[in-house]
């Protein structure tokens, strides 16, 4: 185990954030996650107040002997937690390894894996009125073809998201969630109140219906608005 999987592990069983470790030093979240994914490592004067902060020695933290402090209770609950943030990834999201991603890291996260799913939707949806009105495929193979579709992208955005660990809200994060939802909860209301107009219009319920999945995808892309500025706004 090296030095940044130490820190790692030796914060978790703390019940610290990176926000917590890095205002009891006196440095940046962003200096705590480079010691914790061994972008650097942590100055001379902060090793003794980490090993405080830890209850460990200078010796136990260097030398790779941390572990001995880590009683088994403490143990089973990381593993356990571990477990419970993989249960429902597979792939490349294991070798990901979220548990040991820092904030930005999973944000970028989030947006490659919500963009490839809305380009997935756009692509099922490309695919119904192709096969439907230029190919003229049958509308039963066709249909299942792209409830699969939907299915498989929704599946992603499912398991990204149960697989991230939790973090304490910053108040940045917890303003732009109100605003997403309030957003979302319009583009929704708008959304119910075009399907019922269209389908009393055209008659045409049997594929009305694929407006609540372009709601879908328009939401997931107010997300995904709101995650690329808000990592814009943390790299500068």
């Amino acid at each position: 185990m090296n030095l940044g999987e130490k820190l790692f592990e030796l914060r978790r069983t703390k019940n610290l954030t990176q926000d917590d470790v890095a205002e009891k030093l006196n440095v940046t979240r962003q200096t705590v996650s480079k010691w914790e994914t061994n972008q650097s490592t942590p100055d001379f004067d902060k090793i003794l107040p980490l090993c405080e902060l830890y209850g460990i020695s200078p010796n136990e933290l260097l030398k790779g002997e941390s572990k001995e402090t880590i009683n088994n209770e403490n143990k089973e609950e990381l593993n356990w937690s571990e477990a419970k943030n993989h249960l429902f990834t597979r792939g490349k999201d294991d070798e990901d390894s979220y548990a040991r991603m820092n904030r930005n890291q999973i944000k970028q996260k989030s947006a490659e894996v919500v963009s490839s799913s809305i380009l997935i939707f756009i692509a099922a949806i490309a695919f119904v009125a192709i096969g439907t009105t230029v190919m003229m495929w049958n509308p039963v193979v066709t249909g299942c073809a792209f409830l699969v579709m939907v299915g498989f992208g929704v599946t992603r955005i499912v398991k990204h998201y149960m697989s991230i660990p939790k973090f304490e809200k910053t108040k940045q994060e917890a303003k732009r969630d109100k605003v997403v939802k309030q957003i979302n909860d319009i583009i929704g209301a708008i959304g119910v109140a075009i399907y019922f107009i269209v389908s009393f219009v055209t008659m045409a319920w049997h594929i009305t219906w694929v407006i609540f999945i372009i709601m879908g995808m328009i939401e997931e892309i107010v997300k995904l608005i709101f995650m690329l500025k808000e990592g814009e706004e943390d790299e500068e």
